[in-house]
């Protein structure tokens, strides 16, 4: 299922605690397509994603934000505002509150308002990561438009 890419991505990684064991199974599955990739994590997530891809001989560029209640999610959604991700896989845990609801709506925003492909379960990453567009070099994203509809 793992496709190899020729385009280098920087895809963030956010799992919030109770979808880590989640995120880090997703990531041991798509290791051998992650490994062609930079890849920025929350700080917690960044631990166990780098930890699990050291165990299988992986060892792709990794940086670690603050973790998600102490800036993190703010921090990835400002490399969103910059242009700075591709991709971003966020398995939220909807089922408890957050005690940074508010920064974690704020970047899943920038990547609605900044059109960066946003996955928030496993199947929609493995969608996303595996896409054949990322290597379509005719392929250009259309910016949204913000404008009054007319009819």
């Amino acid at each position: 299922m793992n496709i190899s890419m020729h385009k280098k991505l920087t895809i963030a990684l956010v799992a919030h605690d109770r979808r880590k064991a989640d995120m880090v199974d997703w990531v041991r599955f798509n290791a051998e397509t992650l490994s062609h990739h930079k890849l920025i994590c929350t700080g917690t997530t960044g631990g166990l994603v780098k930890r699990a891809l050291e165990e299988m001989g992986v060892v792709p560029e990794i940086t670690c934000m603050h973790s998600g209640p102490m800036g993190g999610d703010a921090e990835i959604a400002a490399l969103v505002v910059q242009k700075q991700i591709d991709l971003a896989i966020f398995l939220i845990d909807d089922l408890n509150p957050q005690p940074h609801e508010a920064d974690i709506q704020m970047l899943l925003r920038q990547c609605r308002v900044h059109n960066v492909p946003i996955a928030c379960n496993r199947y929609s990453a493995d969608l996303m990561i595996t896409s054949t567009l990322w290597d379509d070099t005719s392929y250009v994203p259309t910016e949204p438009t913000y404008v009054p509809f007319e009819r």
